[in-house]
């Protein structure tokens, strides 16, 4: 078997990786990379992704990076593909391009980020599920841009440098543990060819032909050229084919589960994306003694990743639904099992609280950031009780947060409730600026808000007290908890 430390050795030039990012935080995913990698990255004409160049030895550092969903080696890129008019013209092209493409240090990459996953020890495999599936050789495929990033590949194993996380092999789950070894050997010793599949993702409307004609047709010349197998399921590489315009990019995929699943174990109905809640973290640029508070908490997404990266603030996170906090709490518990063998909080900066979110248990100005995802009205709550609720819980942030230097940063899809809201309570908060994502298939928006200097109490805004919210109010944030 090629060496992790042989494939580095003769693979001194750079290499470009792709990653795919939550809509809308690209640029938040780019000063990541230069952060931690000292890369520049290039944000892609498709929304969602990013490229940068590494060198093999940080590829570990890569899957540490908290802003990417999905990776992928690129094999090759055209800025202006120049496609046929004709669909026959354009089938003989994509049959032409695998024979033309620079696979070797591409198909290097990929052995040495499957050599780090070997040495993580075997982990246990994970089923995509529906959604997760897309277009690929010999089966359907999607002709729009996704409304979600991680929709572009069957749900994969993330790669990420942890314990007690699990292996994903593309056997059966009762193959035994010599018999993948044994089949890894033959693999790259070329007795047994390699199965794979192609997964193609195309948007724009000037092509004559549609993505399953391009994975079928390209699918078909890779497996001439390489006289791999082609198999859906259980592949060993996945070669992508990402079309955007006159955009193309072919790659190599990296992961095999989106990165952003990492510090969620228990799921509630709309549990928030890791990668998601590190770029709006990423928007509130946390410093050194910084009080974090989400009065919206969940299960736990956006306090969990402040915890696991900002370590030296404080987070404070609650929900008035008490299954939310037991949520909460199993993810912190399962994160110190797999981090520390432990099975208490203790070790990290955050605490839980079941609380109701108009009468929050603090004092008035003691909180530097409030970061939430609000309820959107669809899948809990209603738009018609955001109307009531939206009001009480701005005016109650601008209560506990600190007048001139309190931030919030605020994710939401009922805009127009939301800023009907923002206009009542101008007094004690401006608007900085918004970034605008794609949740789940909803145009929502990441509001941040800047607190004015203006002390709570002092303005037509709170004149009404939070802190009786009548019992109908009470029955809104229960429907609207997450």
């Amino acid at each position: 078997i090629v060496s992790g430390a042989h494939i580095m050795q003769e693979l001194d030039e750079a290499v470009t990786i792709g990653a795919t990012v939550p809509t809308g935080f690209e640029h938040t995913a780019a000063e990541e990379v230069q952060e931690k990698l000292e890369a520049t990255a290039r944000v892609s004409k498709n929304r969602g992704r990013i490229y940068f160049d590494i060198t093999t030895d940080t590829l570990f550092k890569v899957h540490q990076l908290k802003s990417l969903d999905n990776l992928f080696v690129v094999v090759k890129d055209y800025d202006d593909y120049q496609f046929k008019t004709t669909k026959e013209e354009v089938q003989l092209d994509w049959q032409e391009l695998a024979a033309k493409l620079p696979w070797t240090n591409a198909l290097e990459v990929w052995k040495l980020n499957n050599s780090i996953k070997k040495r993580k020890g075997r982990r246990k495999r994970t089923n995509p599920t529906k959604s997760d599936q897309c277009g690929n050789f010999s089966t359907k495929s999607t002709d729009t841009v996704p409304s979600d990033p991680e929709e572009l590949w069957v749900d994969l194993e993330s790669l990420e440098v942890k314990e007690n996380q699990r292996d994903v092999s593309s056997q059966p789950e009762d193959d035994s543990e010599e018999e993948k070894h044994s089949e890894i050997q033959d693999q790259e010793s070329g007795v047994t060819p390699l199965k794979f599949r192609v997964t193609c993702n195309r948007a724009g409307d000037k092509h004559c032909f549609t993505s399953n004609d391009a994975a079928r047709d390209f699918g078909g010349a890779v497996q001439e050229f390489f006289q791999w197998k082609a198999d859906m399921t259980k592949f060993d590489v996945e070669v992508l084919l990402n079309i955007h315009n006159n955009e193309v990019v072919v790659g190599l995929a990296l992961t095999v589960e989106s990165l952003h699943r990492r510090n969620i174990s228990h799921f509630g109905p709309t549990t928030l994306r890791s990668t998601l809640a590190y770029g709006m973290l990423r928007l509130c640029k946390p410093q050194v003694s910084d009080v974090i508070v989400d009065p919206m908490c969940g299960t736990g997404a956006i306090p969990l990743e402040g915890v696991m990266e900002w370590q030296n603030s404080f987070f404070l996170a609650g929900d008035n639904s008490g299954t939310a906090v037991s949520r909460s709490v199993n993810n912190i518990k399962h994160i110190l099992k797999r981090t520390h063998d432990g099975g208490s909080s203790s070790g990290l900066p955050l605490d839980i609280v079941q609380w109701d979110l108009c009468n929050l248990p603090m004092r008035s100005s003691s909180v530097d950031i409030i970061i939430t995802d609000m309820p959107f009205g669809k899948r809990m709550g209603s738009k018609k009780k955001n109307w009531e609720l939206y009001p009480l819980c701005l005016r109650e942030m601008a209560r506990v947060c600190k007048p001139g230097t309190g931030k919030a940063v605020l994710l939401t899809q009922d805009k127009k409730c939301f800023l009907k809201a923002l206009s009542q309570m101008e007094g004690l908060w401006r608007k900085s600026h918004t970034v605008w994502v794609n949740v789940g298939g909803l145009h929502a928006g990441v509001f941040v808000l800047k607190r004015t200097a203006v002390v709570f109490g002092t303005t037509s805004e709170d004149v009404m007290e939070p802190h009786t919210a009548t019992g109908s109010q009470k029955e809104n944030m229960k429907d609207a908890s997450q």
